[in-house]
């Protein structure tokens, strides 16, 4: 499947939100955008951003582990976004001008700007190449005469090593300062509302699971490019949405898996369906068991007893008794890590599980 055709569906039963996206970013406004992993974030903001002509630098938050990591992500995304003869030429000038103390350029390898070496810089110098670097995208913007906008993927896993929020906060000022450079925070919807009290100035988008009527408009769209359908004689289309739930990246993984098989016919029915799908959960099987090797025992415990028996009402004393499950703060930090996550939704959508291939592979595994 193209690119173009894979994205069909961050588009499709999306407009109303890439509209908002696209207006905000055009607007030269910052921008908080949440949803669990898998909704389409990502996929939204990197197609507004090239609508509105922006040159765009992402930097992913989850592989910092302390503040060299993250200005050294910083540097990556920074090179990856200039590419022109121009904007490389600035930044080779903004290297031997403003960062020579601290930063190196090298113009033949991809990672054009990065952190010197020799010597090995100390705390301090690290936080002044931070707040130098953090200059660099709004000074590019001016000088090439083109809005800049810096994707920040999970930010806020660097909570996890920025004890005293001084990485954070430097950003913040960053993002009130600059009206040029544009900045772009992707996070969970739980994560959001924290967010959303510390930095007041981002226009905030939630994007929640899809209706089941749109994706089932958008998958049959996609199967019919290749001469492909639903039985309606069959309950092939309701397996298919029982399965994916209304989640983007889910939906998009087993349509394109029905693409590429083999079939004698072009009429797809339940057990075509069935049979795609456990072909699928197999070859994710290794990701989903890495992902319940990093949970806390607790977390685990609950995120198992959300997938075999869903509730509402997790904190109820019956679902507590029933699983076995901690009471009290140990139960709401679970609920809460769950949520930061991505892996649950809140109280408004029932404490589903976020990403239902995972809950469905839960749940055949413990059967």
């Amino acid at each position: 499947m193209s690119p173009e055709k894979e994205s069909v569906l961050e588009l499709f039963g999306r407009q109303a939100q890439f509209q908002q996206i696209t207006q905000t970013l055009a607007n030269g406004r910052d921008l908080l955008i949440a949803g669990v992993p898998g909704s389409g974030r990502r996929t939204l903001v990197r197609r507004a951003a090239r609508d509105v002509g922006a040159k765009v630098m992402e930097v992913d938050c989850i592989r910092a582990t302390d503040g060299r990591r993250f200005v050294q992500l910083l540097c990556e995304g920074i090179s990856q976004g200039v590419r022109s003869p121009e904007a490389i030429a600035f930044l080779q000038d903004w290297t031997a001008r403003e960062g020579q103390a601290w930063f190196e350029f090298n113009a033949t390898i991809p990672r054009k700007l990065s952190l010197q070496r020799e010597p090995v810089l100390t705390a301090e110098q690290l936080w002044q190449a931070y707040q130098v670097l953090l200059q660099l995208p709004q000074q590019l913007a001016i000088a090439i005469e083109r809005q800049v906008i810096l994707i920040f993927q999970g930010f806020p896993h660097i909570r996890a090593w920025d004890r005293t929020a001084q990485w954070e906060t430097g950003l913040q000022e960053a993002i009130a300062r600059h009206t040029t450079a544009n900045y772009v925070l992707i996070a969970t919807l739980a994560e959001s509302r924290t967010l959303y009290d510390e930095h007041r100035c981002l226009e905030t988008i939630c994007l929640t699971p899809l209706a089941d009527d749109v994706v089932a408009a958008w998958a049959q769209l996609v199967l019919q490019q290749v001469g492909l359908s639903f039985d309606p004689r069959s309950p092939a289309l309701e397996t298919f949405l029982n399965a994916v739930q209304g989640h983007i990246g889910d939906a998009s993984m087993l349509v394109g898996r029905l693409r590429q098989r083999r079939w004698d016919h072009g009429r797809l029915d339940d057990a075509a369906i069935a049979e795609t799908l456990q072909d699928l959960l197999a070859d994710l099987s290794n990701i989903f068991e890495s992902l319940l090797v990093l949970l806390p025992a607790s977390q685990l415990q609950l995120l198992e007893s959300l997938a075999l028996d869903p509730t509402d009402k997790p904190q109820s004393r019956d679902y507590i008794q029933k699983h076995h499950l901690s009471r009290g703060g140990s139960l709401q930090g679970a609920i809460a890590g769950l949520q930061h996550k991505g892996l649950i939704y809140g109280p408004d959508l029932g404490y589903r599980l976020a990403l239902p291939l995972f809950a469905l592979w839960i749940r055949q595994r413990l059967g």
